[in-house]
């Protein structure tokens, strides 16, 4: 500890209220789920509590500190390295003989510790009577009742853990009896652990020796590396244990000090600590709803119709937000239009960050709507029940009941990110369960491909749009869990395991909890729009630009205008010259000139986007692409959309700005597609099929790397383009074959 600074770590189970109490101290804007595994690395945090400065640690939930998950490693690696001055335990009063598993190891540990005793509200609802005072004796910790959500308790809390952390109490490891046999060899460990001061500096001697108990192999590994000698000498203490238990009782130490542990608990608790009001059997609110929300017929039902309300919703209420902010950009334009000189700067502008990052931006309104509707199907708990109803489906193509949460996170109900969903398979304990789900995680919808929906969506099907937004994502499940099921068949061949799944009770969110998970995603797309995507456009804009017409070309449309020009009088050539922002009225034949004259210009654009770096690239892959509907302008943007699928919308918006469509008289970029002899609603659902299904963006597949290797990154790209591409194909010639 500091003078200044008090270093503080939440931990607990998953959905203790951990990083909701972590919220409410910090104001930090990080994501609170109902689900395990939402966490997946600490955050951290700043508060002062009179007068003191504290910084605070949120742990990722998990409920043991043995080496088998990520989190268990990541919680663990934290508290031995960092060593907080005192770790904060959330505990479940609800469920306070499940929470109270984990406290047994942080006591085993040696950490200075208080308790928060969460959810008394709940507790109290379910007619649990806590006494924490009883409870506090017993265990030699101080407990401290609060309601993270309403904050009742916290600053109690937060003072009682000053108090702990400026204490010069030595803490030292509880001793808990793991029966005889047991006893006896751990303190043999223990003695050879402190004669030869093994793995001290980290660790508490029983703690380590408790560990070489449970085979944890994070454990095994640091003491190879530590003390190579002793530490085979512990394996081989610990093996002839283990074999001796194995010959008399048929159990491995492990189980027995997971059962000794929780008679540990029951006997605290059995001692005047929990009472109950009523029948603990009697069904709750959350049983009650779950009868007709996880019914086997009726949930998957609820399911489908929850879904499809949300993409109403979303339709519904962003509708006039999002045409206000289409007109922001075209009004932006048509000032940049009318200052600017004619030039390369004033066609960056308008057609690289206007009319490309503008089309992105533009779609803000709707986005923050559906990630309003997702944080509240999150914080009321409903998710979990969508993992655990998607678990039937998931094992009959061979994935993991845990593999609903990384499917969900990156895109299942749309609006997620693929690189979080790649990185919550850690979670998986079968590498191959683990690699099928990695590898098919980006056939969610994800936030970068949303907008690109709504785009072609609303332009090509706008009177049924959160219909077929509905429909596409359940395409999206469909092959993706199709795609899992040929790996789980071909390359990735192996058993399911088994899913077990703590469902979270119903709560009501909070105002301020959605605005923050609703404000913190919308953020997020707003930043990668102004920072990625508006450096890829401005760079796509320079291949969409240069090298430009040779001169021989320029001249031949400086002749045609010249030529054109010369069959009208002076006067109406002078007028023409002579025309200002302010003029709004001509003659007919002024008219007529101009419109000729602005023909010529939309061809000199055209030829000289055809001519560009990208056109030349677009124009290239065209023979190829066209087998799907695509033409060379289309194959821009899909050469884009490798590196972030938003850039699609931002390169079709620059390309349509650019090219034959005259953009002043165009309107949105929806219905520039619209009046684009290439484009119609067969081709636009080619496209939705290829831009969801292609390979993952750029980030995901350095992701994916970092979690699997490259040889499976590349082998995602091109598994996913060459899918997506087929199935484009597909959907275009039936399409264009029925007419």
């Amino acid at each position: 500890m500091s003078n200044n600074s008090i270093t503080m770590a939440l931990a607990g189970n998953p959905n203790a209220g951990k990083t909701t109490l972590f919220n409410r101290l910090t104001g930090a804007r990080q994501h609170v789920g109902n689900y395990p595994g939402i966490t997946v690395a600490h955050k951290e945090g700043h508060f002062t509590q009179d007068d003191q400065k504290v910084t605070l640690t949120d742990l990722p939930g998990t409920y043991s500190l043995t080496a088998y998950s990520v989190e268990e490693i990541v919680t663990r690696d934290f508290l031995t390295t960092q060593k907080p001055d005192v770790v904060i335990n959330i505990v479940d009063a609800s469920n306070i003989e499940r929470n109270l598993y984990l406290t047994t190891q942080f006591l085993e540990m040696g950490v200075p510790l208080i308790i928060a005793l969460n959810m008394i509200d709940v507790a109290k609802d379910r007619g649990i009577e806590i006494q924490s005072q009883k409870l506090a004796e017993l265990l030699g910790v101080t407990v401290v009742p609060i309601v993270a959500r309403s904050g009742e308790g916290t600053e109690e809390l937060i003072r009682q853990a000053i108090n702990v952390a400026k204490s010069d109490k030595i803490w030292t490891s509880r001793d808990i009896s793991y029966g005889d046999d047991l006893d006896e060899v751990l303190m043999e460990i223990i003695t050879l652990i402190n004669e030869s001061s093994f793995l001290v500096n980290n660790y508490n001697p029983r703690f380590t020796g408790i560990k070489y108990l449970e085979h944890d192999d994070q454990m095994l590994t640091k003491g190879q590396e530590a003390d190579p000698l002793l530490a085979k000498k512990l394996e081989q203490t610990v093996g002839s244990i283990s074999d001796h238990l194995l010959k008399t009782m048929d159990v491995y130490p492990e189980a027995i000090i997971a059962d000794h542990r929780y008679g540990f608990i029951k006997s605290i608790v059995r001692q005047g600590v929990m009472t109950h009001a009523f029948d603990i059997d009697r069904l709750y609110t959350s049983d009650k709803i779950d009868k007709v929300l996880t019914n086997r017929l009726l949930g998957p039902l609820f399911m489908l119709a929850i879904l499809f309300g949300l993409y109403q919703f979303t339709f519904s209420w962003s509708e006039l937000p999002v045409t206000w902010m289409e007109g922001l950009f075209g009004w932006l334009g048509g000032i940049v239009e009318n200052t600017l000189p004619e030039g390369m700067l004033k066609s960056m502008i308008i057609s690289g960050v206007i009319d490309g990052v503008g089309g992105v931006l533009g779609f803000v309104p709707l986005i923050m709507f559906m990630f309003f509707g997702i944080a509240v199907l999150e914080d009321s708990g409903y998710l979990a029940r969508v993992a655990f109803m998607m678990d039937r489906v998931f094992r009959i193509f061979g994935l993991h009941g845990s593999s609903v949460m990384p499917f969900i996170v990156s895109g299942g109900i749309a609006g997620g990110c693929a690189v979080p969903g790649v990185m919550a398979t850690r979670t998986l304990r079968s590498p191959k369960e683990r690699m099928a789900t990695l590898l098919t995680v980006p056939f969610m919808n994800c936030g970068a491909k949303v907008p690109v929906l709504i785009l072609l969506i609303g332009a090509f099907f706008s009177d049924h749009k959160a219909m077929y937004m509905f429909l596409f994502t359940m395409l999206a499940w469909l092959v993706a869990l199709l795609a899992a099921k040929f790996l789980r068949m071909t390359v990735l061949k192996g058993e399911s395991t088994p899913f077990v799944m703590e469902l979270p009770p119903y709560r009501f969110p909070t105002l301020q909890g959605l605005l923050i998970h609703t404000w913190e995603r919308t953020w997020q797309y707003i930043k990668k729009a102004g920072t990625v995507i508006l450096a890829i456009s401005i760079l796509l804009w320079a291949l969409m630009t240069f090298p430009g017409l040779q001169e021989s070309d320029r001249l031949t449309f400086q002749t045609e205008r010249d030529k054109i020009t010369s069959t009208y009088p002076k006067t109406v050539q002078e007028e023409i010259q002579n025309i200002t922002a302010e003029i709004t009225l001509l003659s007919a034949d002024a008219a007529e000139l101009l419109e000729k004259l602005r023909k010529i210009d939309q061809n000199e654009s055209a030829a000289a986007l055809r001519n560009s770096v990208a056109g030349k690239i677009g124009r290239f892959f065209e023979p190829v692409s066209s087998y799907a509907g695509f033409d060379w302008k289309t194959n821009i943007a899909m050469l884009g959309g490798f590196a972030a699928k938003e850039v699609i919308i931002s390169t079709l918006g620059t390309v349509y700005s650019m090219g034959e469509i005259e953009s002043d008289d165009a309107g949105t970029l929806g219905q520039r597609l619209v009046k684009d002899p290439n484009w119609n609603s067969v081709v636009a659902i080619s496209a939705l099929i290829f831009i969801m299904f292609y390979a993952p963006c750029f980030v995901t597949v350095v992701c994916i790397a970092k979690e699997a290797s490259w040889k499976w990154a590349f082998f995602s790209m091109a598994f996913n383009t060459g899918f997506a591409f087929l199935a484009s194909v597909a959907v275009f010639q039936i399409g264009t074959f029925f007419g």
